[in-house]
């Protein structure tokens, strides 16, 4: 598992939570901007490329010693949670489909991580919180529900990709569980990012599309998922993950969906329609079912979230 760092308590944890959710949605529609400009491969091979400049400059200062062990470890899990989770997201963006409905795909991987919450990691999950991610479930449906009613110019294979995404984060999150590494938050992302830009420049060289765009949109698009969806995303995630539970931290994830397409309404022209609107009252109801309640008596072992999952993630 991983050691995370001393956390303030001087910032709410509700605050946090909220973060949390904006940047997880980030990369939905970071992915949605990126993608308008450059094909997926250029996108994800240009974000991780400057991720993984600011962090390996910063091990190179700190010069920290990985054993091969943890090394190749992480390398598997950041092919899976965050080349394999990111590209299913992003190519899904770039065939047409639309980042909220990316986005319930995406969290069904909450429902995952809390059924592995009790086997693996030790939390009980009471019929509260059953009940609570139920709900939730519902919700997502809801919001997602007008948007494939109301048709789009993505192909029916297309909305495998995010579901592929989903698939390939939780066998990273078993895989993590499986081996548990020890490493510290910041070595074990610049190692799986570092293991990112390298899959995605190579796929982007191979491809032909690995020079990017001369338009500077296609860089604001860059910076927006390094920023937000890389360190935001990451960075508050464990941050609220470490003051609740994975089942809690989990359950916040079921307001991406709804949150992704009010985020999409003004920047892309997707209006939400009521059925989007009840869904994001259904979970945010379901966000504090699961919320409220006792806390788990033992401490929650921390899985490996992707890098801004987009997810997102995304």
């Amino acid at each position: 598992m991983f050691r995370s760092p001393p956390l303030p308590r001087t910032v709410p944890t509700a605050l946090l939570g909220a973060g949390l959710v904006a940047a997880w949605s980030s990369g939905f529609i970071g992915a949605e901007l990126g993608t308008g400009e450059a094909s997926a491969t250029t996108l994800l091979a240009w974000r991780f490329i400057a991720v993984t400049a600011v962090l390996g400059g910063w091990a190179l200062l700190r010069r920290p010693r990985i054993p091969p062990r943890e090394l190749a470890l992480h390398t598997g899990i950041g092919a899976l949670a965050q080349a394999g989770y990111l590209y299913g997201v992003v190519a899904a963006a770039e065939h047409g489909v639309a980042a909220g409905t990316s986005a319930l795909i995406a969290a069904l991987q909450p429902i995952a991580a809390a059924a592995l919450a009790a086997p693996l990691l030790g939390e009980r999950v009471t019929p509260r919180r059953a009940g609570g991610l139920a709900l939730g479930l519902l919700g997502v449906a809801l919001v997602v529900g007008s948007d494939l009613s109301a048709g789009g110019t993505a192909p029916a294979w297309a909305f495998l990709l995010p579901l592929a995404a989903m698939l390939s984060l939780v066998a990273a999150s078993v895989l993590e569980r499986r081996t548990r590494p020890r490493a510290s938050v910041t070595d074990a992302l610049t190692v799986q990012c570092a293991v990112s830009a390298v899959l995605f420049t190579g796929l982007a060289g191979a491809t032909g599309s690995l020079a990017p765009p001369a338009d500077p949109a296609f860089w604001a698009a860059v910076a927006w998922v390094v920023v937000l969806s890389t360190f935001g995303g990451y960075g508050l995630y464990w941050a609220v993950l470490a003051r609740t539970g994975v089942t809690r931290v989990s359950a916040l994830l079921y307001l991406t969906p709804p949150t992704t397409m009010l985020w999409a309404w003004p920047m892309f022209g997707q209006v939400p329609g009521p059925m989007s609107l009840a869904g994001l009252a259904v979970c945010a109801a379901a966000v504090a079912l699961i919320g409220t309640g006792p806390r788990p008596r033992t401490p929650a072992k921390r899985p490996a979230p992707p890098c801004g999952a987009s997810a997102p993630n995304g």
